[in-house]
């Protein structure tokens, strides 16, 4: 059975074994060309890119995954320190993905946590990313680093969702459709940026209680485990060796901070370059012809 948001794509479930913990991958894939990896993220599904891949496909073969614990990929179980939903073992899904298609070097782009997954792909795995492109994000040992008020009330969810199971997840059981839709209106641009066909995929994931509890699990581990790998890797002085592009939303929680973003980036990576997009965090909606231009002009340099 075929993908709707992906017409002539090939829908693939693939079970991963790694040293971090398999799972279950779902993924479409289509095209030819060099091999681009576009990873999505909170609280969206792989059908963010829809609106762009008809373009992308062109150029590249598309490898455009669920994160582990988002849409139609597995949800494991909870494992001590929240390991089972680290960035680590995200990565090491969706290298394991792209090794199974014979894919041996290739390019990344992530939006929100997928650009999370994004940075530490290019540094558990650098012999295998060429170039990688992160939207909308600031490093998450430096958000948790610089938090102040406004911060803290514009990225309330991150310290809502690390309270214990199962109370966040039980006072957004309460209406799921409605919660979600504030997460997808909100962050600086409209609900309606989101077409009523991707609107209905995450709809139905986000209607899963193991999917939302899988999803909140996601930000313990970045406020736990994923803290330490970082901290491993700037004690190792390990930085992103690969091209980084940085895009992100000029009405954006990033884009509107005291934060100078590249900056920030380039104390973690050694080739930084990019700009803000006239949108707000969900650019590749809200913005999708400038995202685009700009991420074809960097994969093409």
């Amino acid at each position: 059975m075929g993908d709707a948001l992906f017409p002539g794509f090939d829908v693939l479930d693939l079970d991963v074994q790694h040293p971090a913990g398999g799972t279950r991958v779902h993924a479409v894939t289509g095209g030819e060309g060099p091999p681009l990896l576009l990873l999505h993220g909170y609280p969206q599904t792989h059908a963010l890119w829809a609106g762009i891949a008809p373009a992308l496909v062109r150029e590249h073969t598309l490898v455009v995954p669920d994160l582990r614990g988002y849409g139609d990929s597995g949800t494991p179980a909870d494992a001590d320190g929240h390991a089972q939903a680290s960035f680590r073992a995200m990565a090491a899904d969706v290298a394991a993905l792209m090794a199974h298609l014979g894919h041996e070097r290739y390019a990344v782009v992530g939006h929100d946590r997928g650009a999370r997954v994004t940075h530490r792909l290019a540094l558990d795995h650098a012999d295998h990313v060429t170039r990688a492109a992160v939207l909308d994000v600031l490093p998450t040992a430096h958000v948790y680093g610089h938090v102040d008020r406004r911060l803290a009330t514009a990225y309330y969810h991150w310290f809502f969702y690390l309270q214990p199971a199962p109370l966040p997840e039980n006072l957004i059981a309460g209406d799921p459709v409605g919660y979600l839709h504030s997460l997808l209106g909100g962050w600086g641009g409209p609900l309606e940026a989101h077409s009523p066909a991707q609107l209905a995929e995450y709809e139905r994931c986000f209607a899963d209680p193991a999917t939302r509890h899988a999803m909140l699990e996601d930000y313990r581990a970045g406020a736990s485990v994923d803290l330490e790998h970082d901290a491993a890797d700037a004690a190792a002085g390990r930085r992103v060796r690969c091209p980084l592009l940085v895009l992100w939303g000029g009405r954006s929680v990033v884009g509107t901070g005291p934060d100078d973003v590249l900056g920030v980036w380039r104390e973690r990576a050694e080739d930084v370059r990019g700009h803000p997009v006239d949108a707000g965090h969900f650019l590749v909606d809200e913005a999708p012809e400038d995202t685009l231009d700009a991420l074809r002009a960097f994969l093409a340099a």
